[in-house]
Order: C-alpha cells, then sequence, then structure tokens
C-alpha cells in the first residue's frame, strides 16, 4: 500500500429508547454521540467507519434513521452490517427508505482507499446465534476475485467458531459448520482481518492466520469473569484500525466505567435461542 490508512471500528450500538425499552440497559444514542466526538478528533481522519451489527436494539425503522442522521454528520462512508437484534426490513426501510424485497440479507462489498471492505450478513432471523446463508457463500465467492490484489477487510456481527468442533457455547459465534467452510474460502486471499462484535467484549484471535477483531460495543459489556451466567455490565470501547503495508493495528479506546451489573441471562435461554445447527447431508 501506498499510505496508511485509518479507520473506526464499531459494533453493537443497540440505538433505541432505554424508556421505552426494558431489554436496553443504558442510553447508546448518548454513547454513540460521546465516540462520535471523539472520533472528530482522530489524526489522522478515518477513510471510514465499520458498524458491525447489532445497530438497533430493536430493529424498528425509526431507530435506523436515527442512526443513520448520527452518521452521515461525520462526513465519513459508513459500512453497515446486520446483527441478530437487528430486523432487514426495519433497517431497509429506516436506512434506505426501500419497500421490496425486504427480508433479503445484506451482504455487499467496497473499495475505499485501496481497501476491499467484504461484508456478510450472519444474521438468522428469530435467533441469536450467526449462521451464513448459501446464496452468500455463492456471493463471497465471486466477490472475493473481483480486487483480487488488494487487502481486505470482512465485516461479520458474529465471530467465526474458534474451535476443532461444535461447543456449547454456539450462540457466541457463526456455526461451526459455516466458519469452517468461510475459513476454507479466505485461506490465501490477502484478508487483513474480519470485523465482528455480538459478544460483547474485546477480544482478538488468530484464526488460520487472519486476525479476528471483536469490540465490546457501546451498549454493555460482558462480564468474562463469569462463565455460569451471561453477567452484563456497564462498559464501551471503540477501535481505531490502521492498516499499513505490513498489516493491521487495531487498538481500543475504552470509555469511562464503574462496570455496575446491569442484567444478568441464563445460558440456558441463550442456548435455545442459538441458531439452528446445519444437519449434515446422508
Amino acid at each position: 500500500m501506498a499510505q496508511e490508512v485509518t479507520f473506526v471500528h464499531l459494533t453493537d450500538l443497540h440505538i433505541g429508547d432505554p424508556a421505552n425499552d426494558d431489554h436496553l440497559f443504558s442510553d447508546t444514542r448518548q454513547t454513540l454521540e460521546e465516540i462520535l466526538r471523539l472520533v472528530a478528533t482522530i489524526e489522522p481522519k478515518p477513510s471510514f467507519i465499520v458498524a458491525s451489527g447489532d445497530l438497533s436494539n430493536r430493529g424498528d425503522a425509526e431507530s435506523y434513521v436515527a442512526l443513520r442522521d448520527m452518521m452521515d454528520a461525520t462526513g465519513l462512508p459508513v459500512i453497515y452490517a446486520l446483527g441478530n437484534h437487528d430486523t432487514r426490513a426495519g433497517f431497509y426501510t429506516g436506512m434506505h427508505g426501500r419497500q421490496e424485497d425486504l427480508e433479503a440479507p445484506y451482504h455487499h462489498d467496497r473499495v475505499i482507499d485501496g481497501v476491499h471492505i467484504i461484508t456478510l450478513d450472519s444474521s438468522t432471523p428469530g435467533f441469536i446465534g450467526g449462521s451464513i446463508e448459501e446464496a452468500q457463500f455463492a456471493w463471497l465467492e465471486t466477490v472475493l476475485d473481483t480486487h483480487a490484489a488488494l487487502p481486505k477487510l470482512v465485516v461479520c456481527h458474529h465471530p467465526p467458531a474458534l474451535g476443532e468442533g461444535p461447543d456449547v457455547t454456539h450462540w457466541r459465534h457463526v456455526v461451526h459448520e459455516h466458519s469452517v467452510r468461510l475459513g476454507e474460502m479466505l485461506r490465501g486471499r490477502n484478508v487483513l482481518g474480519i470485523l465482528s462484535g455480538h459478544i460483547h467484549h474485546d477480544r482478538v484471535s488468530i484464526w488460520h492466520g487472519i486476525p479476528v477483531i471483536v469490540g465490546t460495543g457501546q451498549h454493555a459489556a460482558t462480564d468474562i469473569l463469569r462463565t455460569d451466567v451471561l453477567r452484563m455490565v456497564r462498559g464501551s470501547t471503540f477501535g481505531i484500525g490502521t492498516i499499513r503495508s505490513s498489516g493491521l493495528t487495531m487498538a481500543f479506546v475504552p470509555l469511562p466505567t464503574d462496570r455496575a451489573e446491569l442484567n444478568v441471562y441464563p445460558l440456558s435461554l441463550m442456548r435455545e435461542r442459538a441458531a439452528p445447527v446445519p444437519v449434515a447431508a446422508e
């Protein structure tokens, strides 16, 4: 690459109104406003913003209109992905004014400042966990070759499964079978990193040689010291990415927090609402 490229990674924005939503535990609009004020101070100026899913808390069209207005004010290109809290119909209607084909998955790609950004829709309507539909795999196979020489960022709300087989917390990621297939498709494709969210804590993994960067997001943080329940505490971070010819660097910017408890979920509930595990053909 001829020059460094800087970008911002947001995730799990959960835009909504906590006064009218029992499942929204913080003022996410206020948090996003604070973060965007900080983003405006970044030097060099970022080339783009990635918002990797759970854009809205309830998936209503009004929340996407509010988000669009806030993000448009930055003057930066924004790459949106959809997560399990989003609804495709609400997103298409509120963000784009679209009135047809409202249940189609939202996958797309774009080149900005010499970086090929590929966005997958890992949302599985009605479920918490992630999956990738067959048509998306076919699209991905083609789009990977459209700018073969360019470095790539992949955006996907649910991170891929990291283990050697399915696990009991499969609501936390793209189902294992689809993750394996994704890894095979991305191998050797000059992928600088995968940008994800969903699990509400900062995490960096090297997956088949590809960095997988997960952000805490702007709604709440997972207490990773508790493994018997899903304990949510107050907390928010965003990421600043720098792309050089040598690769990708990510820095995490935490907002001040007291880590007060916001809610606790039993793991049994999460497992029940994970994405259906694909059944292998006989």
